[in-house]
C-alpha cells in the first residue's frame, strides 16, 4: 500500500480500533488457481504483542480453507469510515480556483500467517465471542445459547476456524492533512451537514486528527 508519510497511522492500538469497530473485512489469500478475496468478520485480540491475533470462521464448503498456499502470508484489508471531498467545500476555492476533488479514507493492512481450525470447542468459542461483540449495541443481546443446541451444533459441523498471527499491521489515514487549517475546517463543516452517515464518520474521524495535529 502506498503510505505518504503524513497519511501514515503507525500507533497499533489506533489501528486495533478501527479493525474493533469495522471487523467485516477483505482477506486475501493465494490458491492454486490465483489471488482469492474472501469478505469474513474477524475479531481482534490483542495477544500475543505488539500486533495481536484475528479469528474468524469460514463455510466449509468455501474452498479457501483447503487451497491455501502454505508458504505465503495472507492480507486482512479493513476498511474504516470513507467520503468523497467535493471542491465546493475548499476554503481556498474562492481564493485561486486550485483545488480538484478527492477521497478520503482509513484503512488498516493487517499481514499474517493463516492455520485453520477445525475444533468444535473452539468454534462455539469463536462463534460466542464474535456474536457477543457484534451484539453489544443492542438493547437485548442474542446470544449463540437463545437457539436450540442442536441447531447450535449442527451449524458449527458446517464451517471451520480460521486464526491469523499478524506479523505486520499498516495504517493509512487520508484526512486531509496535507491541507491548511482553514480547508479543514471547511472540509469538516460540509461533512457534518451533508446528512451521509459515513460523511459524518469521516468529519469526526478529520477533526480529531486536525485536533492531535494542532
Amino acid at each position: 500500500m502506498y503510505i505518504p508519510k503524513h497519511f501514515e497511522e503507525p500507533r497499533t492500538e489506533v489501528m486495533h480500533d478501527l479493525i474493533r469497530g469495522h471487523p467485516l473485512a477483505t482477506l486475501i489469500t493465494l490458491s492454486k488457481s490465483g489471488l482469492d478475496a474472501n469478505h469474513i468478520p474477524l475479531l481482534l485480540s490483542t495477544a500475543p504483542s505488539p500486533f495481536g491475533v484475528l479469528q474468524g470462521h469460514v463455510a466449509r464448503s468455501n474452498s479457501m480453507w483447503l487451497d491455501l498456499a502454505k508458504d505465503v502470508e495472507v492480507l486482512a484489508v479493513f476498511h474504516g469510515p470513507n467520503a468523497y471531498i467535493t471542491p465546493s467545500w475548499y476554503a481556498s476555492k474562492q481564493e485561486n480556483g486550485k483545488v480538484v476533488p478527492t477521497w478520503n479514507y482509513a484503512v488498516v493492512h493487517a499481514y499474517g500467517w493463516l492455520r485453520v481450525i477445525d475444533d468444535t470447542a473452539w468454534l462455539r468459542s469463536q462463534l460466542e465471542a464474535l456474536t457477543t461483540h457484534s451484539e453489544a449495541a443492542f438493547s437485548e443481546p442474542w446470544a449463540v445459547s437463545d437457539a436450540p443446541s442442536e441447531f447450535i451444533e449442527k451449524l458449527i459441523g458446517s464451517i471451520v476456524g480460521i486464526e491469523i498471527n499478524i506479523t505486520k499491521l499498516s495504517g493509512k489515514w487520508k484526512v486531509s492533512q496535507n491541507q491548511p487549517e482553514r480547508n479543514q475546517d471547511s472540509i469538516i463543516s460540509g461533512l457534518s451537514t451533508c446528512g451521509n452517515p459515513e460523511a459524518i464518520s469521516m468529519a469526526v474521524l478529520m477533526e480529531a486528527e486536525a485536533k492531535k495535529a494542532r
